[in-house]
Order: structure tokens, then sequence, then C-alpha cells
């Protein structure tokens, strides 16, 4: 079955016919070639596919797109204001927070929704004091990027990263 929708993908507003069970990572790859999300796993488990969906982040490889008609989606290359890349991908750059490239789209848009995360309160496993927003010290970074993994193990490059755009 197709459903008619529209998604409003890095500012631009897009419509399109999808089959019903199409995920949003497909769609936004395969049929409006924004190829910043990355199909990794395809279950969910990796967070190469990750964008921000109204803000939140989300594995795309485990959402419908139908079930986001109407939606707002930021992928990392819409976090550049034109020329002027956003903090967390000057970040990236000066700490060397990437070798292969093929987890950083997934892990600067989880890293973006993370301190967002962190901005409003939202505790983790290891957040010690709940009574504002976290201290983002390496072991809350590192807990709170779990659902992001590379493969080439730049980590501590990543957990750099994070915490000078946290500042």
């Amino acid at each position: 079955m197709d459903a008619q929708i529209t998604l409003r993908v890095d500012g631009e507003q897009r419509s399109l016919t999808v089959d019903t069970r199409e995920t949003l990572l497909d769609v936004l790859r395969e049929r409006l070639g924004v190829t910043s999300p990355k199909k990794g796993c395809d279950h969910g488990q990796c967070g190469a596919c990750t964008v921000l969906l109204e803000g939140r982040r989300v594995t795309t490889c485990l959402a419908f797109a139908v079930a986001h008609d109407g939606a707002a989606i930021t992928t990392a290359e819409g976090l550049a204001d034109g020329e002027r890349l956003h903090p967390m991908q000057q970040a990236f750059l000066n700490h060397d927070g990437f070798q292969c490239g093929y987890c950083t789209p997934g892990q600067i848009c989880s890293a973006v929704g993370m301190l967002d995360e962190a901005q409003a309160g939202w505790p983790s496993q290891v957040t010690e004091d709940l009574s504002g927003p976290a201290e983002l010290d390496d072991a809350e970074i590192r807990e709170r990027m779990t659902g992001n993994l590379c493969r080439c193990g730049a980590y501590v490059n990543i957990v750099s990263a994070i915490r000078e755009a946290a500042r």
C-alpha cells in the first residue's frame, strides 16, 4: 500500500509517495538522495543512520517514513549554516573525531541531540546529581553516546570533540 507524505529535510519541503513499509532511512537515501545517514546494521544497533527528527535523535532504519508525515528532519548535512560549520562539525574536525568517516554523520547528529537532552536535564545511567543538567565529563559523554558505534575506534577523539562543542 502506498501513501503520500511530506517531509521537511534539512529545511527543504519534500513530498513523495512511499510504500508504507519503507523505512525513513531508505526514503532519505534512495528516494530523496540524502546520503549522510548511512545504512550500517539496519537493526538500530550501530547509530550510523542517526538524524534529528523534530530535534530528537532517531535511528532512521527503525522508523517507518509514513509515520513521520509532516516531520522536520535534520541530517548532518543540514546542521551547517551555509559555509559555516555547526560547532559540533567543527569540533569533530578540530579533534580528528573520525577515521573512515562512515559513522561520522550519525555520531555528529547523535552528539547534537545528546547535548540538548543533557541541557534539558535528562539523566543518563551514570548521572549522579539529578537536580539539574548533568556535568558532561568523559564518562557521561560515553554513556550518552553508547548507541553510536565506530568500527575504527575513534572514541577518544569523538569524546574530546563533544566535550569541546559542549562548552
